[in-house]
């Protein structure tokens, strides 16, 4: 068995350094056309490959419905003995090159960049540097993000196709717009739901290669899952009011200001497993009505912040944001009233109570309100509204943040109460959190995976790795799984303003392809940053290795 694996991925080497040379210069930037470029290398590779190129079917693309830029998930499928698959997926699209200055020209050159780092080495970090004087690493944009782990993919795929009698089924999906929505891999869910039917296939393990960062240079990193990420949104109305008649209104900055402080990097919103957590929250987007100057103060502020979860639903991550926005809009009317009994002492006003109070609603019931007074007029010009939103969305004319927000706006045009009050919800995307610990009854070589290939690793390479939970960059590996479907699409729903509109995602039949899933990607670093850079090694010897392995394992070849 040993000398057919070391034949399998005998000069692999050669393969990966080809693919990935070639497969960087697509300059697939996410959320642009030149997505598609990445889609024309992945067809043309495979049209060229034997098996591939001789049964029909076995490669192709796959519509993404609906999409402004026309992208599809590109797919290749390897038909072997069985029924057991597993499917591999990367992401083909990158970030932009812009902190690349006067080397964008480069960017998507190794050769040509490391020549050119070399010549402004001495602005680089102590680490960057030294990688680059070592030569351990490949510098470039994508090689590390992840058209490393792309290529290995590829390139153990090409050889499988050219073994007999394969055991087992290979599935390999390229997907675009990892980096902005993830709209390649929410349609891969409906390809693979597809292919499952067709063939009936029985998935028995996802395997993503995003890259892994190091702790320390000597041990390696496979992550048995993906943290989760949700995205609340709140919305604070306040009172109009003149800067010199500040008891008179009520400034949505002061309550804005409050959730914040008491939102950003809160570790009460960081679940735990084991000695693994997610990263605290951060706020993505805070922007208040006004437009242009003026003595008034803002109408509304609008913001929107970043929840990583390992093992929290969107129903109990609404719950804290809600809580969090009654506390903060009850310390706003005590702050106000404290100052005025302090501003009517000095200046011999009354004492007494300002008329605010507070009100906390989600989007649902902000909705049913108008609804409720203006009826069928209101749902005709709501829908209108949400077309229109569409239409533009798709025309790349407003983002996803932004038709939320109007859509809010839009609302409050049908609310007959003036009063300051909080609106929260949801904007998309949803990542499910997942994680091979929570899923029940695992089959015996996938729980027992991550300890064979530490074994394997220590013993051909002389390389430590160790297991974790959750992959905390987010991935496309959350749609690997899920339970309880209906209960959170029905919690999302009551939330999400755009769910079923601009943004959809396939809960059920993501619960219906369920399988497990892990990371097994090469060693990089600086990830979307101008030194981004993979380690040599791990991207032509380890992981190309490793994964093979692994297969070895799950499928029994």
């Amino acid at each position: 068995m040993t000398n057919v694996i070391d034949n399998l991925v005998k000069g692999i080497e050669k393969d990966i350094e080809e693919i990935i040379y070639e497969y960087i210069k697509t300059e697939s930037f996410t959320n642009t056309i030149n997505e598609k470029q990445a889609e024309e290398f992945f067809i043309n590779y495979f049209s060229k490959i034997p098996y591939f190129k001789n049964t029909p079917g076995s490669y192709g693309v796959y519509k993404i419905e609906n999409d402004a830029l026309k992208r599809n998930v590109s797919y290749a499928f390897l038909k072997g003995t069985g029924n057991d698959t597993v499917v591999f997926i990367h992401h083909n699209d990158i970030v932009g090159v812009e902190d690349f200055k006067l080397l964008k020209t480069y960017a998507f050159s190794p050769e040509d960049l490391k020549i050119q780092l070399t010549k402004i080495k001495n602005t680089l970090s102590k680490d960057a540097k030294k990688d680059l004087e070592d030569d351990t690493f490949l510098f470039g944009r994508g090689v590390c993000d992840m058209k490393g782990g792309g290529s290995i993919q590829i390139a153990l795929l090409k050889r499988y196709s050219e073994l007999e009698n394969f055991n087992g089924n290979i599935v390999l999906i390229a997907l675009p717009d990892e980096e902005n929505l993830s709209a390649g891999m929410r349609a891969a869910v409906k390809l693979l739901s597809e292919l499952q039917d067709k063939y009936n296939l029985k998935y028995k393990l996802m395997i993503n290669s995003e890259p892994h960062q190091r702790k320390d240079d000597e041990t390696g990193i496979f992550s048995e899952g993906s943290v989760g990420k949700i995205m609340p949104f709140v919305y604070a109305r306040g009172y109009l009011a003149h800067a010199g008649k500040v008891f008179e209104g009520l400034n949505p900055i002061h309550i804005m200001s409050k959730i914040v402080s008491k939102t950003e990097l809160n570790m009460d919103f960081s679940d735990v497993a084991g000695n693994e957590a997610a990263p605290p929250p951060t706020w993505l987007y805070l922007k208040d009505s006004k437009e242009q100057y003026d003595v008034s103060m803002p109408l509304s502020v609008k913001g929107c912040l970043s929840i990583l979860t390992l093992n929290q639903t969107p129903q109990s991550i609404l719950e804290k944001v809600k809580n969090i926005c009654e506390e903060s809009f009850d310390e706003v009317i005590d702050d106000m009233n404290n100052s005025f009994r302090r501003y009517a002492k000095v200046t011999a006003l009354p004492l007494k109570y300002l008329q605010w109070e507070s009100k906390v609603v989600n989007f649902q019931e902000l909705y049913r309100e108008a609804e409720t007074v203006h009826g069928e007029e209101f749902i005709s010009e709501y829908n209108k509204k949400l077309d229109e939103l569409t239409n533009r969305y798709k025309r790349n004319e407003v983002s996803i943040i932004n038709s939320n927000f109007d859509l809010i706006e839009f609302i409050y045009g049908y609310i007959d109460d003036i009063m300051p009050r909080i609106v929260y919800g949801l904007i998309p995307p949803y990542y499910p959190n997942v994680s091979n610990l929570f899923i029940d009854g695992l089959d015996e070589d996938v729980a027992s995976l991550s300890n064979k290939l530490i074994k394997f690793t220590r013993k051909e390479f002389n390389q430590n790795y160790k297991t974790e939970y959750f992959y905390t960059g987010i991935s496309d590996l959350s749609y690997s799984s899920i339970e309880k479907s209906e209960e959170i699409y029905k919690a999302l729903k009551e939330s999400m303003p755009l769910l079923g509109h601009f943004y959809e995602v396939p809960l059920k039949l993501i619960e219906k392809i369920s399988m497990p899933c892990i990371n097994i990607g090469p060693w990089g670093k600086d990830f979307h940053k101008l030194t981004e850079r993979v380690n040599k090694e791990d991207l032509y010897v380890r992981t190309p290795r490793i994964i093979n392995k692994a297969i070895s394992i799950i499928l029994g070849n």
